[in-house]
């Protein structure tokens, strides 16, 4: 009895194990690897899972990534944020939960909007009706030799207020949050 059950543990780890290990080979390989940024103020957290595409030489913002059209705010799975409990975003409120984030950017300005259908592959199946939140952002044009290779998010914080940076290329937005106390 005790062999019969070696053997079927055997067999099924031999199927298993390759196929974890294939899949963790394909993710080190992506042309646009996966990345989490994160903050946390007191007891509220915030962390956004994202796909960093890079320039690669090619015209990014009106060409690659074509203004006033749906974007999936990186490369592969739409960019997913996740709140443990409400912040004000730009001075309106985003309920704590889990969310995807699209943009549509324009030359001066983005539309960054967050929605609650998950789980998307691209901005193929957006749903506008799905919107919680929509906020208006100006864009910096960065004038230096500083060109942003991949696509990067990052956060900036100061105590209760922070600050939600995309930047790819020579543009960069940035997200004005605040910690609401409690």
């Amino acid at each position: 009895m005790q062999n019969r059950t070696l053997i079927s543990l055997y067999l099924a780890l031999s199927f298993v194990i390759p196929f974890r290990l294939n899949a963790q080979e394909a993710l080190k390989t992506r042309p646009s690897p996966t990345s989490i940024e994160s903050i946390k103020y007191k007891d509220t957290y915030i962390k956004i899972t994202y796909c960093q595409p890079h320039k690669k030489g090619r015209q990014i913002f009106g060409e690659l990534v074509p203004y006033g059209k749906i974007w999936r705010t990186g490369a592969n799975e739409a960019t997913e944020i996740t709140i443990t409990d409400d912040i004000l975003v730009e001075q309106d409120t985003l309920k704590a939960g889990t969310y995807s984030i699209f943009t549509i950017p324009r030359p001066n300005e983005w539309l960054v909007i967050f929605n609650s259908e998950l789980g998307q592959w691209g901005a193929y199946n957006y749903v506008e009706s799905s919107d919680v939140l929509r906020v208006r952002v100006k864009t910096k044009t960065i004038e230096k030799d500083v060109v942003w290779e991949p696509f990067t998010i990052s956060f900036d914080q100061i105590n209760e207020k922070a600050t939600l940076n995309m930047m790819w290329d020579k543009t960069i937005i940035s997200i004005g949050i605040e910690f609401i106390e409690k």
